[in-house]
């Protein structure tokens, strides 16, 4: 370990107290999307005790709508800011960006929460509360590290850009529209709660809506009829089998283990008036995965082609086809190579502070990655602290000790990618501060 390494671990272990408080402040509050004003502007004063350069702004949906990955049910994003902090590095150094997203899911029923879902609760080393591990305690890493490194007065060749977005549990405005502005750099970290195992490769998705029509009779008389909810039965059947093939096709190792890589989810059934009428309509609305490598205008069309051929199957459909629809949320899919340099570099450090090699998975759900490898084509790779088995559920938590783990070995990964600027004078020194 580097002399520089060692006083990063060190700044890091005499901080745990006043970093676990910042968590603390920024999980009690509800910043579900249209929200998060009151928790950017927690992360806004840590930046600026930092004395980092900052970039506040509301993204204008206009200029954004423009764009074929954007999507949103939102109107506009006033009073919801994205902020972009910037440690500029000496130059000559490559440049990393830390982008993590400060919305999060509802709470669901407060029934089932053993605390107050923004009570942020700590209990045997783990911080409870909505946004714990999805993903406030990964963006808290993140400052931490970049904290850890400006205090030890360790200054960087490569610029690094934190990015605190808006919108990623809804499709990833907020990250578009942080490259819409120009900030790019030679690599990405992103993290989401991947249990400290290393995603480099992220499926996407898409949501669907189906209207499949049928013939209104009395329920006495429904031989007369034709029932949308009998004919959506074969729909549901066909998605199944599309399912399988599209499934069947991955041999990706990065997938084994995994049951069903790229799922097709069928989440709502609506139909039907009246329990003695035949049902003339009945839609269903979904999730549709889409693969690492594969393209969303791909999948899209091979989708609304086998719906579309399902007439071949009952000729009740030649004369009423099933109307698709594409709405709501959409992640775009993004992969890295495993010998990549920002990979490797994220290694040698994961191995360097946890003794081991890491995990290396395809993750199971989609994150704003996919837009800096489909737009910017720039590497990017999600490791972080939490786990997905407790986001988006009911006691959601944190391991802080995952927390401090994973801000470390970042802070590491920043010093070998940007570089260090020689400066023996004042090596290892770091401002004394009180520890909360």
């Amino acid at each position: 370990m580097s002399h520089y390494k060692k006083v990063i671990q060190d700044y890091i272990s005499e901080h745990k107290a006043k970093t676990i408080e910042l968590l603390r402040q920024l999980v009690m509050e509800n910043s579900v999307s249209g929200n998060e004003s009151k928790a950017q502007a927690i992360v806004l004063e840590k930046l600026r005790e930092l004395e980092l350069d900052l970039d506040v702004w509301d993204p204008d949906i206009k200029e954004m709508k423009e764009h074929p990955y954007f999507i949103s049910t939102r109107d506009d994003f006033a009073g919801s800011p994205n902020i972009v902090a910037t440690l500029k590095g000496t130059g000559g150094g490559k440049s990393l960006i830390l982008n993590g997203h400060i919305d999060v899911v509802p709470e669901g029923n407060i029934q089932q929460w053993t605390n107050p879902p923004y009570s942020a609760t700590v209990v045997d080393n783990k911080l409870y509360g909505r946004g714990a591990t999805d993903m406030k305690g990964g963006n808290v890493a993140l400052i931490l590290a970049i904290e850890a490194i400006k205090k030890s007065k360790i200054t960087l060749k490569g610029n690094v850009y934190f990015q605190s977005v808006i919108e990623e549990e809804s499709g990833g405005a907020g990250t578009l529209a942080t490259i819409l502005r120009g900030y790019s750099a030679d690599g990405v970290i992103i993290p989401e709660p991947t249990n400290m195992k290393f995603f480099i490769k992220q499926q996407g998705s898409m949501w669907f809506r189906l209207r499949v029509k049928g013939k209104v009779a009395h329920g006495g008389t429904r031989y007369e009829g034709v029932s949308a909810i009998e004919k959506s039965m074969l729909i549901v059947q066909q998605i199944q089998k599309l399912e399988q093939l599209r499934n069947d096709r991955i041999n990706d190792p990065l997938y084994d283990g995994v049951p069903i890589p790229i799922p097709i989810n069928i989440g709502t059934i609506h139909g039907g008036t009246w329990p003695s009428s035949v049902s003339d309509l009945v839609t269903l609305e979904g999730r549709f995965g889409v693969a690492p490598n594969e393209k969303l205008e791909a999948a899209r069309e091979e989708f609304e082609n086998w719906i579309y051929n399902i007439k071949n199957l009952d000729d009740w459909f030649v004369e009423n086809p099933v109307e698709v629809e594409w709405f709501g949320a959409r992640w775009v899919p993004g992969t890295v190579e495993a010998d990549s340099e920002l990979v490797q570099t994220l290694q040698r450090n994961y191995c360097e502070t946890m003794n081991q090699s890491p995990i290396v998975e395809a993750a199971p759900w989609g994150t704003d990655g996919g837009l800096f490898t489909q737009i910017l084509n720039i590497p990017m790779i999600v490791f972080g602290p939490g786990e997905t088995k407790v986001a988006h559920y009911p006691d959601e938590f944190i391991d802080l000790d995952q927390l401090f783990l994973s801000a470390e070995i970042i802070a590491c990964t920043l010093i070998d990618w940007c570089g260090v600027e020689d400066q023996h004078e004042s090596e290892g020194a770091y401002e004394n501060e009180k520890v909360l």
